[in-house]
């Protein structure tokens, strides 16, 4: 999380603990580790997404298939309320109220945010996701 806290216009709030959880969509693959951050940012919505997109091709990002392994993965799920439909955004990510994997990690960091925190609860009471994911202990990402 060091390249995302060291964009300019964001701040790192908070950083969810490591969960290691079964593929989602394509279930013939290696565990992935996933976690959710909080962040504040003065970027326009487009802005945060090309920023995130720097990070991922910092990391090497390699992604070869659809629901497939790849190195790294960064997504906006979530905007406060706002809703945004671009060409190239949906927030709420269209498909983080289906995965446990993106639900339990936010759902961690959203405890005195009651409007991301009702939205996270709202869908994990209609979630049908029954993919196990698990923390990992003793394993923290440092956010500083």
């Amino acid at each position: 999380m060091v390249r995302l806290g060291q964009t300019t216009g964001i701040t790192v709030e908070a950083v969810s603990s490591v969960y290691e959880t079964q593929p989602w969509g394509k279930l013939d693959q290696a565990n992935f580790y996933n976690i959710a951050v909080a962040l504040t940012t003065t970027l326009a919505p487009e802005a945060l997404l090309a920023a995130l997109h720097q990070v991922e091709q910092a990391g090497h990002r390699e992604r070869h298939e659809h629901w497939g392994p790849r190195t790294i993965d960064l997504d906006i799920a979530y905007w406060g309320d706002r809703q945004i439909q671009t060409a190239n955004l949906t927030v709420p990510h269209p498909r983080a109220a289906e995965r446990n994997f993106v639900l339990l990690p936010i759902q961690e960091l959203t405890g005195d945010d009651p409007v991301v925190g009702d939205q996270v609860a709202q869908a994990l009471r209609a979630n049908r996701d029954l993919s196990w994911i698990k923390k990992v202990k003793g394993v923290t990402i440092d956010h500083e």
